[in-house]
C-alpha cells in the first residue's frame, strides 16, 4: 500500500518550528511531575527514621529527558503525515495547540507534588542555614510552573499566527493576485490581424 503523494514539506517545517517551545514547557512539566530527590534513611533519630535528601539519580534525570522529548516528536510525527493531506498546515498548527494544552494538564498537581518531595527546596538544604539555602520550599516550583506556562502561550501563539499568516497569504493569493497573462489577453478579446505591406515583386513571369 502506498502512501499518498506528499503536497510539499511547508506541514513539516511549521511543526518542528512549534515543537521548540513545547519541548521546553514538556521539559517544565515533566521535571515537576517525576524528579525526586534520593532518600537514604535509617533507624536510630528520635522520630523513628532518619532521613537525608541527594540529588536525583542519573535514571530520574533520563527519564524526564525522555517523556519531554515526546511530545515535540509527536508534534513533528503529525506535521510528516499532515504534508500527504489537505490542509495540512492548518492541522499542524492545531495538533500543536492541542498537544501544547495537554502538556499542562496536570500542572498545578505537580507543582504540588514536586514540593512535597522536596521538603528542604531543591537546593536540598534546610532554610535555617542561612549561609547555604538558595530556595525555600515551592519557591522553586513557582518559578518552574511559571516557566512551563510561558512556554506553553508561546506554543499557542506561534500555531494561531502561523495559521492567520497561511489565511492572509491565501487570501491575497486569491482576491488580490494580479490575473494571468493569459486572463489577460483573453479579456482583451480576438486577436489583431497583422498589416503587412505591399508585395513589390510583382507576379511571377513564366520563363518559357
Amino acid at each position: 500500500m502506498k502512501l499518498p503523494r506528499s503536497r510539499g514539506t511547508a506541514p513539516w517545517a511549521i511543526a518542528s518550528f512549534i515543537a521548540i517551545p513545547l519541548f521546553f514547557c514538556a521539559l517544565m512539566c515533566s521535571t515537576l511531575a517525576q524528579e525526586k530527590p534520593y532518600l537514604i534513611q535509617w533507624k536510630g533519630c528520635k522520630n523513628g527514621l532518619c532521613t537525608t535528601w541527594h540529588d536525583p539519580t542519573s535514571a530520574t534525570e533520563a527519564r524526564i529527558w525522555l517523556w519531554a522529548l515526546l511530545p515535540p516528536l509527536l508534534l513533528s510525527l503529525v506535521g510528516w503525515i499532515c504534508m500527504r493531506i489537505p490542509y495540512g498546515w492548518y492541522v499542524s498548527c492545531v495538533a500543536a495547540i492541542v498537544i501544547a494544552i495537554g502538556v499542562c494538564h496536570r500542572l498545578t498537581s505537580w507543582t504540588v507534588h514536586h514540593t512535597l518531595r522536596f521538603p528542604n527546596g531543591v537546593d536540598l538544604i534546610p532554610g535555617t542555614n542561612l549561609a547555604s539555602n538558595q530556595y525555600d520550599p515551592g519557591e522553586w516550583e513557582k518559578m518552574a510552573r511559571e516557566t512551563a506556562l510561558s512556554f506553553q502561550h508561546w506554543t499557542i501563539a506561534l500555531a494561531i499566527i502561523s495559521i492567520v499568516a497561511m489565511l492572509a497569504l491565501e487570501v491575497r493569493r486569491r482576491y488580490f493576485s494580479r490575473r494571468p497573462l493569459l486572463e489577460d489577453l483573453a479579456a482583451v478579446g480576438p486577436g489583431i490581424e497583422g498589416v503587412h505591406g505591399a508585395d513589390l515583386t510583382g507576379a511571377s513571369v513564366p520563363i518559357e
